[in-house]
């Protein structure tokens, strides 16, 4: 039987999840939401590691996030596209899990497939809510399924966010989370090659980033969230 989830989140890469809205999948999953992962990419192109690693490596870090379910569509990494194909494989992905809210990858950053994921999952949303769109899923048709939001995370390039969400409760286990990735990230006993976010200065950095998105609402640690589409609110007073 398959799990219908509150919040969805549509990730590039392994750990793309993790780093840009780890802390907010915990606070709504200690909340009693149902939160799925679907990550496009075994990250295969990475530096470092293999795709048996990191496939492992995502399996420890959805145990740590408390995730309904987690799964790979095995798109090209480095070279998905705006493809029928990879667009109806998200589609299939939307159907299946029902979220209100979907969650994605940052609209614009250093890595491309970022931006590319950002769009393919935006399109996809869309798509999904139209009844001409036909998909299956073990050989039973798919209704159609469009999320109420979609809400794309902030990744390596600083991005001004349209809200914040408060995780200083929840920070030490989205670290938890990101460190899964033991050979994504600093390991001063790897042999491996230094890359962008193997080096020290990167946790410092997204410790940084948390600090700075914190400060922004009063609190000690923050992610942020630029909105698809215009927010309304129905209450002043239930703004932080």
């Amino acid at each position: 039987m398959v799990t219908k989830l509150d919040i969805l989140v549509l990730a590039a890469h392994p750990d793309d999840a993790e780093l840009g809205c780890g802390g907010t999948i915990v606070k709504h999953v200690q909340l009693g939401y149902k939160v799925g992962v679907v990550d496009f990419t075994r990250g295969e192109l990475g530096t470092r590691g293999t795709i048996q690693t990191r496939e492992q490596e995502a399996k420890d870090a959805a145990n740590i996030l408390g995730l309904s379910v987690r799964e790979n569509l095995g798109l090209r990494d480095g070279f998905f596209r705006h493809t029928e194909e990879d667009i109806l494989k998200v589609v299939q992905s939307i159907r299946t899990y029902q979220p209100e809210i979907v969650l994605a990858n940052a609209i614009k950053d250093r890595h491309p497939d970022h931006g590319k994921g950002a769009n393919l999952a935006y399109e996809a949303c869309f798509l999904s809510g139209l009844a001409k769109v036909e998909t299956d899923r073990d050989g039973k048709k798919q209704s159609p399924w469009r999320p109420k939001q979609v809400y794309h995370y902030i990744q390596s390039q600083l991005l001004m966010p349209d809200f914040v969400v408060d995780i200083s409760q929840h920070w030490e286990q989205k670290i938890q989370s990101v460190k899964a990735y033991k050979t994504q990230f600093f390991d001063p006993k790897s042999a491996e090659p230094e890359t962008y976010i193997s080096k020290p200065e990167f946790l410092t950095f997204l410790e940084a980033r948390a600090k700075e998105f914190g400060h922004a609402i009063n609190a000690p640690y923050g992610e942020g969230f630029v909105a698809a589409n215009m927010l309304g609110v129905d209450n002043l007073f239930n703004l932080k």
